[in-house]
C-alpha cells in the first residue's frame, strides 16, 4: 500500500510521477484480493514525507480491509532508503526513533497481525525491533541479495537466530503463506505444502538441512 495519502501524489511529492502508487487503486487491489480469498502481504514505506497522521490513517485502512475480508497475512514496515540517480536521492532515511515508534503503533493498533521489518535496512539495530512488536524478518537469503536494496547485505541467518534467542524468541522458517492462512490454499497445493510443513504450518526442521 505504501500510504493512503493522496497528498503524496501531488506536485513535487514522492508519488507525483507514479500512477501505479495511487492509493485508491492499491486499496482496490487489496479489496479485490479479499473478495477472491487471496492471502496478501501489504505494507507501508516510512520516511517519504508523510505526516504521523497519514501513517496512522494508513494503518487503520489496512485494519479495516482485514476486518472485512480476513486475508491480510502480514504488514511490512520499511524505512525509506534514498537511491542515487533518483529525485529523492538527497532525502535522508527516517530517524530510527521515528521508525520504531510507528512499528510499535502498528502493533498496538493491530495486536494479532504479523509485522515484518527488513533486517538489512537496520543492520546495527534490527534486533531491537523485537521489543516493539515485530514477529517476522521476511525473506533472508545466504545465496541471493536483496534485489531492491542490494547495497544493504542480509545479516547472516546465524546472527539473526542468535539475536532472536537472546531476546527470548525462537527463529523458525516459514513458507510464503503463513500457517494461519493454510485454509485459503487449494487442496492440490495444500498436499504439496504438507510435504515440507510440520503440524504447526512451519517448514520442517529437517527439510532445511
Amino acid at each position: 500500500l505504501e500510504n493512503t495519502s493522496e497528498r503524496l501524489s501531488g506536485k513535487n511529492m514522492p508519488h507525483e510521477f507514479a500512477p501505479s502508487k495511487n492509493p485508491k487503486a492499491r486499496i482496490k487491489v487489496l479489496e479485490n484480493a479479499g473478495e477472491l480469498r487471496i492471502p496478501m502481504t501489504t505494507g507501508l514505506l516510512i520516511g517519504i514525507g508523510e505526516s504521523p497522521f497519514e501513517l496512522i490513517e494508513s494503518i487503520y485502512a489496512i485494519k479495516e480491509i482485514h476486518k472485512k475480508f480476513g486475508h491480510i497475512q502480514e504488514i511490512i514496515l520499511q524505512n525509506f532508503q534514498p537511491k542515487p540517480d533518483t529525485v529523492m536521492k538527497d532525502i535522508p532515511s527516517p530517524q530510527e526513533r521515528y521508525f520504531r515508534t510507528f512499528v510499535a503503533l502498528t502493533r498496538v493498533i493491530m495486536p494479532e497481525m504479523n509485522i515484518q521489518i527488513p533486517p538489512n535496512l537496520s543492520p546495527i539495530s534490527y534486533f531491537d525491533f523485537l521489543s516493539v512488536g515485530i514477529n517476522d524478518w521476511g525473506g533472508i537469503s545466504p545465496i541471493t541479495p536483496d534485489y531492491v536494496n542490494p547495497e544493504f547485505p542480509w545479516p547472516s541467518i546465524e546472527s539473526i537466530e542468535r539475536n532472536c534467542t537472546n531476546a527470548g524468541f525462537q527463529l523458525r522458517a516459514r513458507l510464503p503463506i503463513y500457517p494461519e492462512f493454510m485454509s485459503f490454499v487449494s487442496s492440490n497445493l495444500k498436499s504439496k505444502i504438507m510435504e515440507i510443513a510440520d503440524s504447526g504450518g512451519f517448514v520442517k526442521e529437517g527439510y532445511l538441512k
